[in-house]
């Protein structure tokens, strides 16, 4: 596989790209964020016109957002960070995954899943969990395509 660093135009920050031949180009960014990922993955990876962003807990520099709403608020902020270093916005998302901890949270958590994606209705899923990490009890991934 071949591997090239560039600059992101958003953030200035330093990423990689990797190919294999015949197979789709993918970056990976690497700049910095207020919230470490909290395991060995990439936070978000660009291949092709896919921008795909791993599940974004709560998290405002380190600590847990409380409640199902302020996690769900933040998660969504975390989210539109992550696609600001590939260029993207909420606009351009296509398909989210949210997991919850308690689905009897469900009516909170739509509600402020609604006002985070304001106009934006991406195909969704939401999964019931037994737990997330740092005791969160909302992470939301996303699939944007930019094409």
């Amino acid at each position: 596989s071949l591997v090239d660093p560039w600059t992101d135009p958003v953030t200035g920050g330093t990423a990689a790209s990797s190919a294999t031949p015949g197979r789709c180009r993918a970056r990976q960014y690497a700049g910095a964020m207020s919230n470490a990922p909290v395991g060995p993955y990439t936070p978000v990876v660009r291949a092709g016109e896919w921008i795909i962003v791993s599940g974004q807990l709560g998290l405002d520099n380190g600590t847990l957002a409380e409640g199902v709403a302020a996690q769900t608020a933040q998660a969504i902020v975390n989210l539109k960070a992550q696609l600001a270093t590939m260029g993207a916005t909420i606009a351009e998302v296509k398909k989210t995954l949210c997991f919850l901890t308690d689905m009897a949270d469900f009516p909170v958590f739509n509600t402020a899943y609604v006002e985070g994606f304001g106009e934006s209705r991406p195909a969704r899923s939401t999964i019931g969990v037994a737990a997330l990490p740092m005791g969160a009890v909302v992470e939301i991934e996303a699939w944007a395509y930019l094409g």
